[in-house]
């Protein structure tokens, strides 16, 4: 039976993709917190978690490659232009699940 193994640069694209990924979603919750911290006033593990949660980030790609995106962004850029990724790309999509989640609990005034 043949062996499933890759070719080297592959798996070392998807090590470099991985490690990418783990940074930007260290990046990612650190965001995640202030952002609840500041517009809420309070700790919300639910929100965060549903802020970076795979399958919050697979309605904008495979969730390890926009992780990785983030963890490019960071590891080019600094935290600054991290965070201001994260605000243009993921949280204009993240508002509108929340309006739609707190409206169909009934939670959401207009």
């Amino acid at each position: 039976m043949p062996s499933e193994r890759k070719p080297e640069p592959a798996r070392q694209r998807e090590q470099v993709l991985r490690e990418q990924a783990w940074i930007g979603d260290a990046v990612l919750a650190l965001y995640a917190r202030l952002k609840i911290l500041r517009e809420d006033g309070c700790l919300d593990g639910e929100k965060a978690v549903r802020m970076s949660s795979n399958q919050f980030l697979s309605a904008l790609g495979e969730p390890t490659a926009v992780e990785a995106a983030i963890g490019r962004v960071y590891e080019k850029d600094g935290l600054d232009a991290a965070f201001a990724h994260i605000g243009s790309i993921l949280m204009p999509l993240f508002a509108k699940q929340e309006e739609k989640r707190l409206r169909k609990s009934g939670r959401f005034a207009r």
